[in-house]
């Protein structure tokens, strides 16, 4: 086989940047490791940012986000006494919008036969070859078969664990890395939300997380020891804590079901530098990791993919190579404020076990000073919604 592109992963940024290039008449096939179901079963981020949308509305595939997404002018910060509210639409006039990642991937995956996108579920042991010239190519089995997809570019979309970052030489790589000691435990119900915002709330007992994903769905989220075991939490320990940690205003309004979903997420702040090398772009999780605190990873991988559809359709129709090179460049210095955003909201909304009384204070000081200050929420607006492309 043979294209112009070859995109390893079928995620929602593989898939959004074939819908793009396809668009644009380029050729690209896409090769994803698990099946399409296993895709579609993965339980991910919900709010996005204005590039996100403005992507699928781009590609005219925005008609579901349009008619279920949920449009959030604001969102609060609770510590423990009040509720403070960041009028997002009112500091910026932007907003985010309420959509799962996986109704994302279903509305892209969903599309992608008429739209002439082959994508390739399945694909066993890819491996990536010569992608310091100017014909790499991917191997892979298939359906039982021996195959190879020879191509002028590989765009790795292929998440943390993929094969495509290791395929860029240790020599120039540069790793950095924050773990953190907690993790977010999640619970997905079939009940209405308990606000028709997002609360982030910093509790002495930790952090909680009350969100949704539609007007009957909810999504719910606390902070444990990464030592934790998922069977260890009951769906009524789950409720019992969140009622705990949210206050007794957003507890009054839960209302309590079974759960879909349940898991136990480790955080970590990562950037993987370079994000193209030769013939390799990296985007999305393959070149970084956000905590979800601020709800970044998708739209971080949507901005990636912008920059990259860009790239690639300058040097395919205008034969600008300097488009391909300047293609890290403007990813990183996005993906930096990004992952800065991040890393602060969760300094500032977690107990970290190390801390004592000198970082708590500084912690009650900031919630402080952003309740009273309209340029603190004005900034923090601003990074949620998030920053221009």
């Amino acid at each position: 086989m043979k294209t112009q592109v070859a995109i390893v992963g079928a995620g929602p940024a593989g898939l959004l940047l074939g819908h793009l290039l396809r668009a644009e008449g380029i050729e690209c096939v896409v090769v994803e490791r698990q099946t399409g179901d296993y895709v579609l079963g993965r339980i991910r981020a919900g709010v996005l940012e204005s590039i996100t949308v403005n992507l699928m509305e781009r590609l005219g595939l925005d008609a579901r986000l349009k008619a279920e997404g949920l449009v959030e002018e604001g969102f609060n910060l609770a510590d423990g006494e009040r509720l403070i509210r960041i009028d997002v639409a009112g500091l910026t006039g932007q907003t985010v919008t309420v959509y799962g990642q996986t109704e994302v991937t279903r509305d892209l995956m969903d599309a992608a036969p008429g739209r002439g996108l082959p994508v390739l579920y399945g694909a066993g042991d890819v491996a990536l070859h010569d992608i310091e010239s100017d014909a790499p190519y991917l191997t892979f089995t298939h359906e039982g078969r021996a195959e190879r997809l020879d191509a002028r570019f590989i765009v790795g979309c292929d998440g943390f664990h993929g094969p495509s970052r290791k395929a860029i030489p240790a020599s120039v790589a540069r790793e950095y890395e924050r773990v953190y000691p907690f993790g977010w435990l999640g619970i997905l119900a079939d009940v209405p939300p308990c606000n028709h915002e997002l609360i982030y709330a910093n509790h002495e007992r930790g952090f909680a997380l009350a969100s949704m994903r539609s007007h009957t769905r909810s999504r719910y989220y606390v902070d444990v020891p990464l030592t934790e075991k998922i069977e260890d939490w009951s769906d009524d320990r789950i409720w019992d804590e969140l009622a705990i940690r949210l206050g007794p205003d957003a507890a009054a309004n839960i209302t309590r079901g079974p759960s879909i979903e349940k898991s136990i997420a480790p955080l970590r702040s990562y950037v993987f530098e370079p994000m193209r090398h030769g013939s390799l772009l990296l985007c999305g999780d393959a070149a970084h990791i956000v905590p979800p605190t601020g709800a970044k990873g998708l739209n971080l991988a949507a901005s990636d993919v912008h920059y990259a559809a860009q790239a690639l359709t300058g040097f395919f129709k205008a034969n600008d190579a300097d488009a391909i090179a300047s293609y890290a460049a403007k990813a990183l210095a996005r993906v930096w404020k990004s992952e800065r955003f991040s890393w602060t909201l969760t300094k500032l909304m977690h107990r970290f076990p190390d801390d004592g009384p000198f970082e708590r204070a500084m912690q009650v000081a900031e919630l402080d000073y952003i309740a009273t200050s309209r340029a603190a929420q004005t900034s923090i607006a601003e990074n949620y919604v998030g920053l221009p492309v």
